[in-house]
């Protein structure tokens, strides 16, 4: 199915239904389900949905948040929610719309259909999901295009983030339509190609791809034949005790990513953020192009650090951890929207 595709109801409804099913019952087991629903507070209220985006092939929602007042030339964030999660309760509980007024930028939050999957998981793994010009991917990049021209965004600051299934989905994004996205940010997620070269998402999920650096940098580039670059910069943020999605895929993410901008697997910087590991990559030309941060002892889900101080964000809750590490505000940092 292209981005001109027509009426994907149906094929979607039929390739979907058996492992929708499966993706349920896995979703139920204890130690395996993803993430489950975030709670909605603040800012939520004021997310708006949009609807004739596009053709849409992927069947997902779209939402938005745009600060009161807020002046044209401002950045965007596309905000991925996990599994069973949806897009107001994980943009206001990961800390996004909180920062998006604090520091005046607007966000999109594509939202999952049970239509698609059961448990409201982006389609990371599916194939006909995350290929340029296909599926769900192209609906989020339509969402992009949309947002943008509605609200003058800066098109040369939209970057991507999303937690599990969502952190996922930002992988499938920054290589299949790396023009768009100036850096990407993935919490407990996967990276791309990981389902295809594991034969299988569990195994992804608990084992990794099992790919060296030049095999997982060939996958970014061949979902984007011909493109030279300039490639979207990363940085992961996994905990160490994630029993649901190993941090072997943050090893994977940090060699695919840093095969793509040729850089090399020694960090630059090695030093500590709130107690916890972190480290950066720089490129050939010593900008930094990969970022980790090892939650030690964190389980699956996304680091929030709730309170009213400079570098807090975030409400506590299911598979939003209290960490003392704002994820939302090491992300906005990094991608300078504090400025």
């Amino acid at each position: 199915m292209t981005e001109t595709g027509a009426a994907p109801h149906d094929r979607r409804r039929a390739g979907t239904t058996a492992l929708a099913a499966v993706l349920l019952v896995l979703a139920l087991l204890p130690g395996v389900s993803p993430a489950v629903a975030a709670p909605q507070r603040g800012g939520a209220a004021a997310l708006k949905e949009v609807t004739g985006f596009g053709t849409n092939p992927g069947l997902l929602r779209m939402f938005r948040y745009v600060p009161d007042g807020l002046p044209a030339g401002r950045p965007v964030v596309v905000v991925l929610h996990g599994c069973t999660q949806n897009a107001a309760g994980y943009g206001t509980g990961s800390g996004w719309t909180e920062l998006a007024d604090r520091w005046g930028f607007s966000l999109v939050l594509p939202q999952q259909q049970p239509v698609n999957n059961v448990s409201s998981c982006f389609n990371w793994f599916q194939t006909t999901d995350t290929a340029r010009g296909q599926g769900e991917a192209a609906s989020v990049a339509q969402m992009v295009d949309r947002h943008l021209a509605d609200v003058a965004g800066d098109p040369r600051r939209v970057y991507v983030t999303g937690l599990s299934a969502g952190g996922g989905m930002t992988s499938v994004m920054m290589a299949t339509y790396p023009e768009r996205f100036a850096a990407g940010g993935v919490v407990a997620g996967l990276p791309y190609g990981c389902a295809q070269a594991a034969a299988s998402p569990w195994v992804c999920m608990s084992s990794g791809g099992g790919l060296g650096p030049r095999q997982w940098g060939d996958r970014v580039r061949a979902a984007r034949p011909g493109y030279g670059g300039p490639w979207p910069v990363l940085t992961v943020l996994h905990g160490t005790a994630d029993p649901k999605v190993d941090a072997v895929n943050m090893t994977d993410l940090t060699e695919q990513w840093t095969d793509v901008h040729g850089a090399d697997l020694t960090a630059d910087v090695t030093d500590t953020v709130a107690g916890y590991p972190h480290r950066v990559f720089r490129g050939p030309d010593g900008v930094p192009v990969v970022e980790t941060y090892g939650i030690t002892g964190m389980a699956h889900g996304q680091p929030v650090d709730p309170g009213t101080g400079g570098e807090q964000c975030g409400t506590a809750g299911a598979n939003l951890l209290d960490v003392g590490l704002c994820a939302a505000y090491r992300l906005g940092r990094a991608w300078g929207l504090d400025t």
